[in-house]
Protein backbone atom coordinates (compact mmCIF):
# COMPACT_ATOMS: atom_id res chain seq x y z
CA UNK A 1 0.00 0.00 0.00
CA UNK A 2 0.95 3.68 -0.72
CA UNK A 3 2.07 5.64 1.75
CA UNK A 4 -0.41 7.85 3.32
CA UNK A 5 0.47 11.52 2.01
CA UNK A 6 1.89 13.91 4.88
CA UNK A 7 -1.25 15.95 6.48
CA UNK A 8 -1.47 19.53 4.62
CA UNK A 9 -0.60 22.57 7.20
CA UNK A 10 -3.04 23.58 9.33
CA UNK A 11 -4.64 26.68 8.83
CA UNK A 12 -5.58 28.87 11.35
CA UNK A 13 -9.37 29.44 10.82
CA UNK A 14 -11.95 30.15 13.13
CA UNK A 15 -13.45 26.90 14.23
CA UNK A 16 -17.59 26.34 14.01
CA UNK A 17 -18.22 26.83 17.73
CA UNK A 18 -16.25 30.61 17.60
CA UNK A 19 -18.06 31.39 14.51
CA UNK A 20 -21.38 30.65 16.03
CA UNK A 21 -20.74 32.41 19.30
CA UNK A 22 -19.48 35.57 17.98
CA UNK A 23 -22.83 35.74 15.30
CA UNK A 24 -24.79 34.85 18.03
CA UNK A 25 -23.24 37.65 20.68
CA UNK A 26 -22.73 40.45 18.18
CA UNK A 27 -26.47 41.25 17.77
CA UNK A 28 -26.71 41.34 21.62
CA UNK A 29 -24.10 43.60 21.84
CA UNK A 30 -25.60 45.94 18.93
CA UNK A 31 -28.45 45.97 20.57
CA UNK A 32 -27.17 46.55 24.02
CA UNK A 33 -25.39 49.81 22.88
CA UNK A 34 -28.19 50.56 20.84
CA UNK A 35 -29.83 49.85 24.49
CA UNK A 36 -28.04 51.99 26.16
CA UNK A 37 -28.18 55.08 24.08
CA UNK A 38 -31.75 55.05 24.00
CA UNK A 39 -31.78 54.22 27.30
CA UNK A 40 -29.47 57.50 28.08
CA UNK A 41 -31.26 59.85 25.67
CA UNK A 42 -34.68 58.72 27.42
CA UNK A 43 -32.84 59.37 30.87
CA UNK A 44 -31.84 62.60 29.55
CA UNK A 45 -35.44 63.54 28.91
CA UNK A 46 -37.11 62.58 32.00
CA UNK A 47 -34.20 64.11 33.94
CA UNK A 48 -34.68 67.47 31.87
CA UNK A 49 -38.56 67.30 32.11
CA UNK A 50 -38.57 66.86 36.33
CA UNK A 51 -35.37 69.53 36.34
CA UNK A 52 -37.84 72.20 34.08
CA UNK A 53 -40.98 71.22 36.06
CA UNK A 54 -38.69 71.80 39.46
CA UNK A 55 -37.30 75.27 38.20
CA UNK A 56 -41.04 76.24 36.84
CA UNK A 57 -42.23 75.65 40.15
CA UNK A 58 -39.53 77.73 41.68
CA UNK A 59 -40.33 80.62 39.17
CA UNK A 60 -43.79 80.96 39.77
CA UNK A 61 -42.84 80.74 43.91
CA UNK A 62 -41.08 83.46 43.36
CA UNK A 63 -42.83 85.51 41.18
CA UNK A 64 -45.96 85.26 43.88
CA UNK A 65 -43.54 87.13 46.30
CA UNK A 66 -43.71 89.95 43.62
CA UNK A 67 -46.46 92.18 43.91
CA UNK A 68 -47.07 94.96 41.95
CA UNK A 69 -47.84 99.13 43.48
CA UNK A 70 -49.18 101.85 41.67
CA UNK A 71 -45.67 103.46 41.68
CA UNK A 72 -43.84 100.35 41.80
CA UNK A 73 -42.72 97.11 42.86
CA UNK A 74 -43.55 95.22 46.10
CA UNK A 75 -40.88 92.10 47.24
CA UNK A 76 -42.14 90.23 49.91
CA UNK A 77 -38.59 87.86 49.82
CA UNK A 78 -37.51 87.23 52.88
CA UNK A 79 -33.31 86.43 54.11
CA UNK A 80 -34.90 82.85 55.30
CA UNK A 81 -36.25 82.07 51.77
CA UNK A 82 -32.70 83.48 50.19
CA UNK A 83 -31.09 80.81 52.73
CA UNK A 84 -32.99 78.08 51.68
CA UNK A 85 -32.57 78.75 47.80
CA UNK A 86 -28.83 79.00 48.28
CA UNK A 87 -28.26 76.44 51.03
CA UNK A 88 -26.77 73.53 48.94
CA UNK A 89 -23.68 74.61 47.77
CA UNK A 90 -23.23 71.91 45.36
CA UNK A 91 -26.90 72.06 43.21
CA UNK A 92 -27.05 75.69 43.69
CA UNK A 93 -30.13 77.34 42.44
CA UNK A 94 -29.56 80.84 40.84
CA UNK A 95 -32.18 83.35 40.83
CA UNK A 96 -32.77 86.91 38.95
CA UNK A 97 -35.65 89.37 38.66
CA UNK A 98 -34.89 92.16 36.41
CA UNK A 99 -37.11 94.89 34.04
CA UNK A 100 -35.89 94.06 30.93
CA UNK A 101 -34.45 95.51 28.32
CA UNK A 102 -31.92 94.83 31.71
CA UNK A 103 -32.73 96.56 35.11
CA UNK A 104 -31.70 94.58 37.63
CA UNK A 105 -33.52 93.92 40.63
CA UNK A 106 -33.16 91.24 42.65
CA UNK A 107 -30.88 88.01 42.52
CA UNK A 108 -27.65 86.86 40.72
CA UNK A 109 -26.74 89.41 38.35
CA UNK A 110 -24.96 87.37 36.07
CA UNK A 111 -27.49 84.87 35.19
CA UNK A 112 -27.40 84.97 31.06
CA UNK A 113 -30.64 86.30 29.88
CA UNK A 114 -33.04 84.62 27.18
CA UNK A 115 -32.27 85.22 23.47
CA UNK A 116 -32.80 88.25 22.06
CA UNK A 117 -35.58 87.03 19.68
CA UNK A 118 -37.35 85.88 22.88
CA UNK A 119 -36.77 89.25 24.80
CA UNK A 120 -38.00 91.32 21.52
CA UNK A 121 -41.34 89.57 21.77
CA UNK A 122 -41.72 87.90 25.44
CA UNK A 123 -44.38 85.05 26.19
CA UNK A 124 -46.18 86.68 28.79
CA UNK A 125 -47.16 83.85 31.05
CA UNK A 126 -45.08 81.03 29.70
CA UNK A 127 -42.45 79.75 30.57
CA UNK A 128 -39.19 78.89 28.79
CA UNK A 129 -36.46 77.18 29.10
CA UNK A 130 -32.95 77.88 28.17
CA UNK A 131 -29.48 76.28 28.50
CA UNK A 132 -26.69 78.81 29.56
CA UNK A 133 -23.22 79.10 30.69
CA UNK A 134 -22.53 81.02 34.05
CA UNK A 135 -19.40 83.47 34.09
CA UNK A 136 -17.21 82.95 37.17
CA UNK A 137 -18.18 85.36 40.38
CA UNK A 138 -16.67 88.33 40.76
CA UNK A 139 -14.82 88.53 36.98
CA UNK A 140 -12.45 85.25 38.67
CA UNK A 141 -10.78 83.62 36.11
CA UNK A 142 -12.41 79.92 35.45
CA UNK A 143 -14.46 77.79 33.73
CA UNK A 144 -18.22 78.62 33.17
CA UNK A 145 -20.87 76.73 34.71
CA UNK A 146 -23.31 75.13 32.66
CA UNK A 147 -26.83 75.77 33.37
CA UNK A 148 -30.62 74.63 32.70
CA UNK A 149 -32.43 78.10 33.31
CA UNK A 150 -36.25 78.50 33.17
CA UNK A 151 -37.86 82.38 32.27
CA UNK A 152 -40.92 83.70 33.28
CA UNK A 153 -42.02 86.67 31.92
CA UNK A 154 -45.56 88.38 34.11
CA UNK A 155 -46.98 91.95 33.47
CA UNK A 156 -45.65 94.37 36.05
CA UNK A 157 -49.22 95.80 36.07
CA UNK A 158 -48.23 99.35 37.15
CA UNK A 159 -50.18 102.59 37.29
CA UNK A 160 -47.33 104.29 35.57
CA UNK A 161 -46.75 101.71 33.01
CA UNK A 162 -49.25 98.79 32.63
CA UNK A 163 -47.38 97.76 29.80
CA UNK A 164 -44.29 96.66 31.40
CA UNK A 165 -42.95 93.41 31.98
CA UNK A 166 -41.27 91.59 34.78
CA UNK A 167 -38.42 88.83 34.21
CA UNK A 168 -38.50 86.04 36.77
CA UNK A 169 -35.14 83.85 36.12
CA UNK A 170 -34.55 80.60 38.12
CA UNK A 171 -31.60 78.38 37.00
CA UNK A 172 -29.91 75.28 38.55
CA UNK A 173 -27.05 73.03 37.07
CA UNK A 174 -27.09 70.87 34.44
CA UNK A 175 -24.52 68.67 36.21
CA UNK A 176 -26.68 67.09 38.28
CA UNK A 177 -28.50 67.02 35.58
CA UNK A 178 -26.37 64.87 33.91
CA UNK A 179 -25.26 62.86 36.67
CA UNK A 180 -29.03 62.20 37.35
CA UNK A 181 -29.30 60.52 33.65
CA UNK A 182 -25.83 58.70 33.76
CA UNK A 183 -27.37 57.20 37.05
CA UNK A 184 -30.48 56.20 35.19
CA UNK A 185 -28.15 54.88 32.28
CA UNK A 186 -25.62 53.20 34.61
CA UNK A 187 -29.18 51.42 36.95
CA UNK A 188 -30.58 50.21 33.48
CA UNK A 189 -27.22 49.06 31.39
CA UNK A 190 -25.70 46.71 34.83
CA UNK A 191 -28.29 44.34 35.03
CA UNK A 192 -28.46 44.47 31.07
CA UNK A 193 -25.09 43.80 30.92
CA UNK A 194 -25.24 41.23 33.57
CA UNK A 195 -28.12 39.27 31.47
CA UNK A 196 -25.55 39.47 28.59
CA UNK A 197 -23.32 37.68 30.25
CA UNK A 198 -26.10 35.03 31.75
CA UNK A 199 -26.89 35.01 28.31
CA UNK A 200 -23.74 34.01 26.89
CA UNK A 201 -23.18 31.74 29.11
CA UNK A 202 -26.24 29.63 28.40
CA UNK A 203 -25.15 30.30 24.81
CA UNK A 204 -22.01 28.96 24.65
CA UNK A 205 -23.35 25.54 26.71
CA UNK A 206 -25.92 25.56 24.11
CA UNK A 207 -23.43 25.66 21.30
CA UNK A 208 -21.59 23.00 22.97
CA UNK A 209 -23.62 20.55 23.30
CA UNK A 210 -25.24 20.80 20.11
CA UNK A 211 -21.49 20.58 18.64
CA UNK A 212 -21.12 17.67 21.11
CA UNK A 213 -21.32 15.20 18.31
CA UNK A 214 -19.29 17.16 16.16
CA UNK A 215 -16.63 16.34 18.50
CA UNK A 216 -18.12 12.85 19.30
CA UNK A 217 -17.60 11.61 15.37
CA UNK A 218 -14.00 13.80 15.42
CA UNK A 219 -12.67 11.51 18.53
CA UNK A 220 -14.04 8.40 17.10
CA UNK A 221 -12.25 9.20 13.55
CA UNK A 222 -9.06 10.48 15.36
CA UNK A 223 -8.82 7.25 17.50
CA UNK A 224 -8.86 5.17 14.39
CA UNK A 225 -5.72 3.40 13.08
CA UNK A 226 -5.27 4.05 9.25
CA UNK A 227 -6.19 0.74 8.65
CA UNK A 228 -9.69 0.66 10.05
CA UNK A 229 -12.32 1.49 7.42
CA UNK A 230 -15.11 -0.05 9.64
CA UNK A 231 -18.39 2.37 9.34
CA UNK A 232 -19.13 4.91 11.31
CA UNK A 233 -21.21 4.57 14.37
CA UNK A 234 -22.82 7.50 15.91
CA UNK A 235 -26.16 7.13 16.79
CA UNK A 236 -27.84 9.63 19.05
CA UNK A 237 -26.77 12.53 17.08
CA UNK A 238 -28.68 15.07 14.72
CA UNK A 239 -29.98 14.48 11.44
CA UNK A 240 -27.70 16.51 10.12
CA UNK A 241 -24.53 15.12 12.00
CA UNK A 242 -26.06 11.50 10.61
CA UNK A 243 -25.92 12.40 6.99
CA UNK A 244 -22.30 13.59 7.58
CA UNK A 245 -21.72 10.24 9.29
CA UNK A 246 -23.34 8.53 6.10
CA UNK A 247 -21.18 10.25 3.91
CA UNK A 248 -18.18 9.21 5.33
CA UNK A 249 -19.27 5.65 5.86
CA UNK A 250 -20.21 5.40 2.03
CA UNK A 251 -16.65 7.03 1.25
CA UNK A 252 -14.84 4.36 3.76
CA UNK A 253 -16.64 1.52 1.99
CA UNK A 254 -15.38 2.54 -1.72
CA UNK A 255 -11.97 3.15 0.07
CA UNK A 256 -12.17 -0.30 0.97
CA UNK A 257 -13.62 -2.02 -1.47
CA UNK A 258 -11.53 0.08 -3.92
CA UNK A 259 -8.26 -1.79 -1.71
CA UNK A 260 -9.79 -5.07 -1.28
CA UNK A 261 -9.42 -4.91 -5.50
CA UNK A 262 -6.33 -3.87 -5.28
CA UNK A 263 -5.21 -6.27 -3.01
CA UNK A 264 -6.76 -9.47 -4.61
CA UNK A 265 -5.25 -8.26 -8.15
CA UNK A 266 -1.99 -8.24 -6.71
CA UNK A 267 -2.34 -11.58 -4.75
CA UNK A 268 -4.01 -13.37 -7.82
CA UNK A 269 -1.24 -11.67 -10.06
CA UNK A 270 1.27 -13.00 -8.09
CA UNK A 271 0.19 -16.68 -7.26
CA UNK A 272 -1.11 -17.00 -11.20
CA UNK A 273 2.60 -15.48 -12.53
CA UNK A 274 4.94 -18.04 -9.91
CA UNK A 275 4.41 -21.11 -11.57
CA UNK A 276 5.40 -20.31 -15.02
CA UNK A 277 8.38 -18.54 -14.10
CA UNK A 278 9.19 -21.46 -11.80
CA UNK A 279 9.07 -23.42 -15.42
CA UNK A 280 10.85 -21.02 -16.96
CA UNK A 281 13.76 -20.99 -14.11
CA UNK A 282 13.83 -25.03 -14.40
CA UNK A 283 13.51 -25.61 -17.96
CA UNK A 284 16.71 -22.58 -17.92
CA UNK A 285 18.51 -24.50 -16.08
CA UNK A 286 17.88 -27.79 -17.78
CA UNK A 287 19.15 -25.91 -20.59
CA UNK A 288 22.01 -24.10 -19.18
CA UNK A 289 22.77 -27.94 -18.04
CA UNK A 290 22.99 -29.03 -21.77
CA UNK A 291 24.09 -26.62 -23.69
CA UNK A 292 27.49 -26.76 -24.98
CA UNK A 293 28.56 -23.57 -26.91
CA UNK A 294 29.64 -20.62 -24.14
CA UNK A 295 27.70 -17.91 -26.06
CA UNK A 296 24.63 -20.19 -25.92
CA UNK A 297 25.66 -20.42 -21.82
CA UNK A 298 25.65 -17.08 -21.52
CA UNK A 299 22.23 -16.61 -22.84
CA UNK A 300 20.77 -18.96 -20.82
CA UNK A 301 22.65 -17.62 -17.86
CA UNK A 302 20.83 -14.44 -18.74
CA UNK A 303 17.58 -15.82 -19.27
CA UNK A 304 17.84 -18.13 -15.67
CA UNK A 305 18.97 -14.66 -14.06
CA UNK A 306 16.00 -12.90 -15.12
CA UNK A 307 13.45 -15.64 -14.54
CA UNK A 308 15.00 -15.83 -11.11
CA UNK A 309 14.63 -11.68 -10.60
CA UNK A 310 10.81 -11.83 -11.79
CA UNK A 311 10.06 -14.62 -9.27
CA UNK A 312 11.88 -12.85 -6.77
CA UNK A 313 9.64 -9.46 -7.97
CA UNK A 314 6.66 -11.72 -7.82
CA UNK A 315 7.47 -13.00 -4.09
CA UNK A 316 7.80 -9.47 -3.27
CA UNK A 317 4.49 -8.55 -4.90
CA UNK A 318 3.03 -10.75 -2.79
CA UNK A 319 4.53 -10.22 0.77
CA UNK A 320 3.36 -6.56 -0.26
CA UNK A 321 -0.38 -8.03 -0.72
CA UNK A 322 -0.29 -9.99 2.86
CA UNK A 323 1.17 -6.61 4.65
CA UNK A 324 -1.62 -4.38 3.55
CA UNK A 325 -3.63 -2.97 6.06
CA UNK A 326 -6.10 -5.48 6.89
CA UNK A 327 -3.79 -8.02 7.72
CA UNK A 328 -1.99 -5.95 10.00
CA UNK A 329 -4.41 -4.11 11.35
CA UNK A 330 -4.26 -5.61 14.64
CA UNK A 331 -1.01 -5.17 16.95
CA UNK A 332 -0.84 -8.65 16.95
CA UNK A 333 0.55 -10.97 20.01
CA UNK A 334 4.13 -10.90 21.85
CA UNK A 335 7.01 -12.17 19.97
CA UNK A 336 10.75 -12.67 21.61
CA UNK A 337 12.61 -10.43 19.04
CA UNK A 338 15.84 -12.06 19.91
CA UNK A 339 14.54 -16.07 18.87
CA UNK A 340 13.18 -14.31 15.81
CA UNK A 341 16.26 -12.95 14.91
CA UNK A 342 18.23 -16.08 15.71
CA UNK A 343 16.01 -18.12 13.66
CA UNK A 344 15.50 -16.10 10.29
CA UNK A 345 19.35 -15.64 10.75
CA UNK A 346 19.80 -19.42 10.90
CA UNK A 347 18.01 -20.06 7.82
CA UNK A 348 19.97 -18.18 5.94
CA UNK A 349 23.29 -18.87 6.67
CA UNK A 350 23.48 -21.72 3.87
CA UNK A 351 22.58 -18.77 1.44
CA UNK A 352 25.73 -16.46 2.93
CA UNK A 353 28.29 -20.03 2.58
CA UNK A 354 27.32 -20.13 -0.76
CA UNK A 355 27.52 -16.41 -1.89
CA UNK A 356 30.85 -16.23 0.31
CA UNK A 357 29.26 -14.31 3.39
CA UNK A 358 30.55 -14.13 6.54
CA UNK A 359 26.36 -14.33 8.79
CA UNK A 360 26.14 -13.85 12.27
CA UNK A 361 23.63 -13.45 14.78
CA UNK A 362 24.25 -11.48 18.27
CA UNK A 363 21.48 -11.63 20.20
CA UNK A 364 22.85 -8.69 22.79
CA UNK A 365 23.99 -6.38 20.27
CA UNK A 366 27.47 -7.64 20.91
CA UNK A 367 29.81 -10.30 19.63
CA UNK A 368 29.57 -12.22 22.15
CA UNK A 369 28.26 -15.40 21.46
CA UNK A 370 28.69 -16.83 24.88
CA UNK A 371 25.55 -14.26 26.31
CA UNK A 372 22.41 -16.26 27.06
CA UNK A 373 20.41 -12.39 27.64
CA UNK A 374 16.29 -13.10 28.47
CA UNK A 375 13.78 -13.00 25.80
CA UNK A 376 13.03 -9.59 24.22
CA UNK A 377 9.50 -9.46 23.70
CA UNK A 378 7.56 -7.01 21.58
CA UNK A 379 4.17 -7.00 20.31
CA UNK A 380 3.11 -8.10 16.41
CA UNK A 381 2.82 -10.34 13.92
CA UNK A 382 5.62 -12.99 13.68
CA UNK A 383 5.36 -14.00 9.88
CA UNK A 384 5.38 -10.30 9.12
CA UNK A 385 8.33 -9.52 11.52
CA UNK A 386 10.28 -12.44 9.69
CA UNK A 387 9.56 -11.03 6.29
CA UNK A 388 10.88 -8.10 7.72
CA UNK A 389 13.83 -9.18 8.80
CA UNK A 390 14.27 -11.61 5.57
CA UNK A 391 14.09 -8.54 3.65
CA UNK A 392 16.93 -7.08 5.30
CA UNK A 393 19.36 -9.62 5.50
CA UNK A 394 18.73 -10.23 1.59
CA UNK A 395 19.15 -7.04 0.92
CA UNK A 396 22.59 -7.85 2.77
CA UNK A 397 23.35 -10.64 0.93
CA UNK A 398 22.70 -9.33 -2.44
CA UNK A 399 24.48 -6.02 -2.00
CA UNK A 400 27.45 -6.54 0.20
CA UNK A 401 29.46 -8.71 -1.97
CA UNK A 402 31.30 -11.74 -1.26
CA UNK A 403 33.63 -11.50 1.79
CA UNK A 404 31.37 -9.34 3.17
CA UNK A 405 30.86 -9.30 7.37
CA UNK A 406 26.76 -9.15 8.19
CA UNK A 407 25.78 -9.35 11.82
CA UNK A 408 22.61 -9.55 12.85
CA UNK A 409 21.61 -8.20 16.70
CA UNK A 410 18.98 -7.79 18.34
CA UNK A 411 18.84 -5.40 21.91
CA UNK A 412 17.19 -3.04 24.31
CA UNK A 413 17.62 0.47 23.65
CA UNK A 414 15.89 1.71 27.04
CA UNK A 415 12.97 2.84 25.02
CA UNK A 416 12.60 0.02 22.54
CA UNK A 417 13.44 -3.27 21.05
CA UNK A 418 16.33 -2.92 17.88
CA UNK A 419 16.84 -5.43 16.00
CA UNK A 420 19.83 -3.93 13.11
CA UNK A 421 21.17 -5.60 10.34
CA UNK A 422 24.78 -4.60 9.88
CA UNK A 423 26.91 -5.18 6.65
CA UNK A 424 30.51 -3.77 6.05
CA UNK A 425 29.67 -3.68 2.28
CA UNK A 426 29.62 -0.47 0.18
CA UNK A 427 26.50 0.92 1.66
CA UNK A 428 24.72 3.55 0.39
CA UNK A 429 25.42 7.33 -0.77
CA UNK A 430 24.18 9.19 1.75
CA UNK A 431 22.09 11.80 -0.92
CA UNK A 432 20.20 8.03 -1.43
CA UNK A 433 19.60 7.46 1.86
CA UNK A 434 15.98 9.29 1.62
CA UNK A 435 14.96 7.63 -1.36
CA UNK A 436 15.45 4.18 -0.50
CA UNK A 437 11.79 3.55 1.04
CA UNK A 438 10.59 4.55 -1.81
CA UNK A 439 9.18 1.70 -4.09
CA UNK A 440 10.95 0.55 -7.10
CA UNK A 441 13.95 2.83 -6.36
CA UNK A 442 17.81 1.26 -6.28
CA UNK A 443 20.59 3.10 -5.10
CA UNK A 444 22.51 0.81 -7.15
CA UNK A 445 23.12 -1.43 -10.36
CA UNK A 446 24.74 -3.90 -8.86
CA UNK A 447 22.83 -7.08 -7.94
CA UNK A 448 18.86 -8.31 -9.58
CA UNK A 449 16.98 -6.62 -6.74
CA UNK A 450 13.33 -4.95 -7.72
CA UNK A 451 12.99 -1.82 -5.68
CA UNK A 452 10.75 -3.46 -3.11
CA UNK A 453 12.56 -4.84 -0.55
CA UNK A 454 13.55 -1.56 1.53
CA UNK A 455 9.65 -0.77 1.30
CA UNK A 456 7.97 -3.55 2.06
CA UNK A 457 10.31 -3.48 5.32
CA UNK A 458 8.94 0.03 6.12
CA UNK A 459 4.81 -0.94 5.78
CA UNK A 460 5.66 -3.91 7.88
CA UNK A 461 7.84 -2.23 11.09
CA UNK A 462 5.41 1.13 10.69
CA UNK A 463 2.09 -1.56 10.74
CA UNK A 464 3.43 -3.21 13.76
CA UNK A 465 4.01 0.66 15.39
CA UNK A 466 7.51 1.06 14.79
CA UNK A 467 9.86 2.54 12.86
CA UNK A 468 12.73 1.91 10.53
CA UNK A 469 16.32 4.01 9.82
CA UNK A 470 19.30 3.47 7.95
CA UNK A 471 22.97 4.41 8.85
CA UNK A 472 26.26 4.35 7.29
CA UNK A 473 28.88 2.90 8.90
CA UNK A 474 32.62 4.00 9.01
CA UNK A 475 34.72 3.91 7.04
CA UNK A 476 31.93 1.28 4.76
CA UNK A 477 28.85 -0.25 5.01
CA UNK A 478 25.32 0.06 6.29
CA UNK A 479 23.39 -0.58 9.63
CA UNK A 480 19.63 -1.33 8.87
CA UNK A 481 17.95 -0.89 12.51
CA UNK A 482 14.10 -1.83 12.87
CA UNK A 483 13.07 0.24 16.36
CA UNK A 484 9.55 -1.67 17.92
CA UNK A 485 8.03 -1.24 20.90
CA UNK A 486 8.33 -3.36 23.86
CA UNK A 487 5.80 -5.65 25.00
CA UNK A 488 3.63 -4.64 28.38
CA UNK A 489 4.63 -7.09 30.93
CA UNK A 490 2.13 -9.36 32.16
Amino acid sequence: MADSPSPAPRRFAPTLRRQLLLWLLLPQLVLWLAGGLAAYQLAERYTNAAVDASLLQASRALARQLRPLDNGLLIDFPRAAQDVLEADPDDRLHYMVSTPPGAFILGNHQLPLPPADVMARPPIGQPYFYDALLPPANDEVGTRQPLRVAALFLRQGGRDDPDAVLLVQVARSRTSREELARGILRDTLLPLAGLILLMTTVIWLGIRAGLAPLLRLRREVEGRAPTDLAPIRLDAAPAEVHALVMAVNGLLAAVQHNLAQQKRFISDAAHQMRTPLAGLKSQAEVALALAGDEAQRERLRRVHESADRSAHLVNQLLTLARAEPDAAAARGAPVDLRALGQEVTAALVPRALREGIDLGFAPTGTDDDDAAPAPLFVLGHAWLLREALTNLIDNALRYAGRGALVTVAVHDDGEDAVLSVTDDGPGIAPADLPRVFERFVRATDQGNGCGLGLPIVKEIVERQGGRVTLVPVTPHGLCARIHLPRAPKA
